[in-house]
């Protein structure tokens, strides 16, 4: 649905605005908190006599954990609120970190990344719920800047890894003391969210013959869209691994240097952290579904030309199109979900979280199956078929 409306706003009250900065701090927190930790990978992988394949697999772990615990988010969140389930897994997920220092074997470290990637979906689905209550108390647009914001504080959060890890911080040291600064972040945060239940920023749905029979075909409908907004939401997972996993190998196979290849990713979450923090200002002005149909047309159109006519300058101008193409799509997917009627409180947000996490987990192999079989140019069509899909499916935001 647009969110343009012909009318002058209210401002925001006191209490939203200040919600807003706090949803924003934990968002911020939440892309810091593990994009710290992964700069430490490489003293890990030594000090437990790790191989790549045992790495990987530990690594896996983490969206494992996501896939298993995802689904619960909803329960939580009817049971302890969206606030409380966003700060104080945030709190837990900071001591779950102090973990990692002190696990005697690659298995108990996958096992911590099991339980980091359980408590990350909650507190993921939990976030995005509270900063769509602050949302529809605003009246516009809103959740795009905390998507971008979470991308700033996993930039922050790398830098803090890396400097730790050139300090030659000892590990446990550097975790600690991490844990302690994010986790007192989240309790400052908790005070200023919102109160009362999650429905209270809704405006109440006017009855129709759907719901006044039984809300069969009202239930229906919204699975259907559900099923939709998973698809999409699936898209923009392949689009953001593309860069994270291949990009740097794609570059190489141009003959890029080990500096230029890398910079594949950074043009992909520069794009779109650029996107999202701009993201919301065209959505209010050109509708959700707009700016989703115009991304997916940026996305399959930026990759298609990186791809058919490769060279470094263009797979780095595709790699940035897609990131800004998909900037807005995932939010967009979350916030369509939360709206759907029909659905109890938090399912719909849930669901999609999930099925995204689904998208990170199956999207590797399978553009490196493809490589395998054929190349990487051919694996990574995918992101042009994601792109075409989002175009395909935007009528549903």
């Amino acid at each position: 649905m647009s969110t343009t409306e012909s009318a002058p706003r209210r401002p925001p009250a006191p209490a939203a605005r200040r919600a807003r900065v706090a949803v924003a701090a934990v968002f911020l927190t939440n892309g810091a908190l593990f994009a710290n930790v992964v700069p430490r990978y490489p003293q890990l992988k030594t000090e437990l006599g790790m191989s790549n394949a045992v790495l990987g697999t530990v690594v896996a772990a983490m969206p494992l954990g996501a896939l298993v615990a995802g689904l619960f988010a909803s329960a939580a969140i009817r049971r302890f609120r969206s606030s409380r389930v966003a700060t104080m897994g945030i709190v837990l997920f900071a001591a779950a970190t102090t973990l990692v220092a002190v696990a005697p074997t690659w298995f108990a470290l996958a096992a911590v990344m099991f339980v980091l990637g359980a408590l990350d979906a909650v507190i993921d689905v939990a976030q995005n719920a509270h900063g769509l209550r602050v949302q529809r108390s605003y009246g516009r647009s809103i959740v795009n800047s905390f998507h971008g914001l979470w991308s700033v504080g996993a930039v922050l959060g790398g830098l803090l890894g890396s400097a730790a890890a050139g300090l030659r911080l000892p590990l446990g040291v550097h975790l600690a003391s991490t844990a302690v600064l994010f986790s007192a972040v989240a309790v400052v945060a908790l005070r200023f969210m919102l109160p009362g239940p999650e429905d209270a920023e809704r405006e109440p749905a006017p009855a129709t013959p759907a719901t006044t029979t039984g809300g069969r075909s009202l239930r229906g409908t919204a699975v259907r869209m559900l099923a939709a907004l998973g698809v999409l939401a699936m898209c923009g997972a392949i689009v953001e691994d593309a860069g994270a996993s291949w990009g740097a190998l794609y570059l190489t196979g141009l003959n890029a240097s080990a500096a230029t290849a890398g910079l594949a990713f950074v043009a992909l979450q520069g794009a779109m952290t650029v996107g999202r923090l701009t993201g919301d200002r065209a959505v209010d002005r050109f509708g959700q579904r707009t700016v989703v149909r115009v991304g997916g047309l940026l996305t399959a159109t930026g990759m298609g030309v990186a791809l058919g006519f490769p060279s470094i300058g263009t797979a780095l101008a595709g790699f940035a199109l897609a990131g800004l193409g998909v900037a807005t799509l995932i939010p967009a997917a979350m916030h369509s979900a939360d709206e759907l009627p029909g659905l109890p409180d938090g399912l719909g947000l849930t669901v999609v979280s999930w099925l995204l996490r689904v998208g990170f987990l199956a999207s590797p192999p399978l553009v490196g199956l493809i490589a395998d079989l054929s190349s990487l140019r051919v694996g990574l069509l995918g992101v042009v078929v994601a792109g075409v899909l989002t175009v395909a499916l935007s009528r549903r935001v």
